[in-house]
């Protein structure tokens, strides 16, 4: 809040490429303003009340009437209790104000009202053309045997696929490739997170407020499916200071992410394009202020190495300010190519978050042995999701028989080169 009295038209600008309401703002300060107005009404009051106080107790000693010093004394603890009323209703309404104010844009980041906005920035490999009649994402998956929708249906409802025998095994693969990258080669530390997660974590990484009706709530507990494995891995160090010499801080998670997607219809939900529960390897950093963004663009490699090492095609956006997530000051998305289903699928998004979930979350560092705790930054991006991956990856590597012939970086972790059709 200090920060943004002394940098209202700062803000303002920023948080207008963001897509969020100016007018929201002035309320905030507004209600802010009041609040002071009134928090040094009532410091006032109470330092009158110790002097009526104060001067009672004197009479007293004195053998002299203090009755009307005690009256006004009560006056005065009447007018206090109320103008306490006050001020903590105000100070819930500015909390709730400033828990849904997003966090601002970096000033590299494109300005843009959204998608249309974003900028291709790298690209890698060439998009697969197939010299036969290829087979697009939903026929492989139901000739090869690797997934059955209709078996996770009947589980669990429309959204939530059920892989089978070598479906299940190429997942496995998948996942413990990417987790063996990130580890070996890549210096972070491997994490298995809890799948759910309370209210407050997911405020701290900024899902909530706003996107509580896209998350799954277990009411009776209050604890919430976690939508991603950044809301686990970035509170582990919730009301922590760390030392300066332990950044950056570096893990690796899978887990499986739970998303309603209560806006999705069409062709966009076929097959694996947009499912409700979904695996994905997560990264997530901690890392010192002066060099966050180049630990971003260090993250970013990271992620586009999974990509690299399966010889996938893909390409890098940088996202404008209006298509930016509710936390992040600049995000980078990583697209596979899907040669049959002819589009770009994004399968990460590499963001730096500044302080701004390290506030919520309260994640501090020190500077030396000494000095006050400062705010960390944290930053994540997928390392990566598998659903749009193993969409990619089956379009791409079909060959003209109906097999799949595995990145040789697959192959141990699969147990063969192939995947033969049945």
């Amino acid at each position: 809040m200090r920060f943004i009295r002394h940098n209202l038209e700062q803000v303002k600008a920023g948080l207008s490429n963001k897509g969020f309401d100016p007018l929201e703002l002035d309320r905030l300060v507004a209600v802010d303003a009041r609040l002071r107005e009134k928090t040094v009404a009532v410091e006032r009051l109470k330092a009158e009340r110790n002097r009526a106080s104060d001067e009672v107790a004197r009479l007293k000693r004195e053998g002299q009437s203090a009755q009307d010093r005690i009256a006004e004394l009560g006056e005065l603890t009447g007018r206090i209790k109320v103008l306490d009323r006050e001020t903590q209703a105000m100070g819930a309404e500015l909390e709730q104000k400033l828990i849904w104010l997003p966090n601002l844009p970096h000033a590299s980041t494109p300005v843009g009202t959204g998608a249309g906005h974003n900028q291709v920035v790298a690209s890698w490999g060439d998009p697969v053309e197939h010299a036969f009649d290829a087979r697009d994402q939903v026929e492989l998956l139901a000739s090869l045997q690797l997934v059955d929708f209709a078996a996770g249906a009947r589980i669990a409802g429309k959204g939530f696929p059920l892989y089978t025998d070598r479906g299940a095994r190429l997942e496995r693969a998948l996942i413990n490739f990417m987790l063996d990258l990130h580890t070996r080669e890549h210096g972070y530390t491997e994490i298995y997170p809890p799948f759910l997660s309370t209210r407050r974590s997911i405020t701290t990484t900024g899902q909530l407020p706003k996107l509580e009706e896209d998350m799954y709530l277990t009411t009776m507990d209050d604890l919430f499916l976690i939508p991603t494995a950044e809301v686990p891995l970035t509170n582990i160090h919730q009301e922590s200071v760390l030392s300066e010499d332990q950044l950056p801080v570096k893990y690796a998670a899978f887990s499986a992410c739970f998303r309603r997607e209560a806006g999705s219809y069409g062709q966009e939900t076929k097959g694996l394009l947009r499912v409700h529960q979904f695996n994905k390897v997560e990264l997530v950093k901690f890392v010192h202020p002066d060099n966050s963004y180049e630990e971003l663009e260090t993250l970013r490699a990271d992620a586009e190495a999974v990509l690299r090492r399966l010889g996938l095609a893909y390409r890098v956006v940088e996202l404008c300010t209006g298509d930016l997530s509710f936390a992040a000051a600049k995000c980078y998305d990583l697209e596979l190519h899907a040669p049959v289903t002819g589009k770009w699928l994004e399968v990460s998004s590499c963001s730096n978050f500044e302080a701004f979930q390290a506030r919520r979350g309260r994640i501090r560092f020190r500077r030396g042995d000494s000095g006050k705790p400062e705010y960390v930054h944290t930053l994540n991006g997928s390392g990566v999701a598998t659903p749009r991956l193993m969409v990619a990856l089956i379009e791409s590597c079909q060959q003209a028989d109906g097999s799949l012939v595995l990145p040789e970086a697959l192959v141990s972790y699969y147990g063969a080169p192939v995947i033969e059709p049945r």
